[in-house]
């Protein structure tokens, strides 16, 4: 009984929050996400709860945690490649950039299902760490060569 009402709420809630978002408006809305994820945190690690249930629980503190990194990372990410962005072709750079994060996003989601389905997850794993190495190398290397240099755009160079 308790797995189906974790799970309808589930349901319900992502069926119906825009609406109700419409509704009641964006700090209404904020105070409900933020008093649900403490009720969230004080349930999963406060009460006595079968494992199975306690793991429904950590399914929205997850997903607050993910939520919060990924409006930041997303907001530095905008403002970066605007201020990068060369006066004239704003939305040239803009454009590229966006085009380029949706055919990582593909690559990367096609080339760690195919190492999964050859190796497994240690490898996925492997894989996945060996590419942030690679990427922390060329922006290693741009932001020294950016250093001294004023924001211009990247396209431009």
């Amino acid at each position: 009984p308790t797995e189906k009402l974790i799970q309808c709420a589930f349901v319900s809630t992502s069926r119906y929050s825009i609406p109700i978002a419409k509704f009641l408006g964006r700090k209404a809305m904020f105070l409900i996400y933020y008093a649900a994820a403490a009720a969230s945190i004080m349930c999963a690690f406060g009460l006595d709860l079968e494992p199975h249930t306690r793991l429904y629980m950590y399914f929205p503190i997850g997903l607050s945690v993910f939520g919060v990194l990924f409006a930041i990372n997303s907001s530095l990410h905008s403002y970066l490649i605007v201020s990068y962005a060369a006066e004239d072709g704003v939305s040239l750079d803009v454009g590229f950039y966006y085009m380029a994060n949706a055919i990582g996003r593909l690559l990367g989601t096609v080339l760690s299902g195919w190492v999964f389905q050859l190796a497994g997850l240690a490898a996925c794993l492997f894989g996945g760490a060996f590419g942030v190495m690679v990427i922390s190398s060329f922006t290693s290397q741009r932001s020294q060569s950016c250093s001294s240099a004023p924001l211009a755009g990247p396209l431009s160079r």
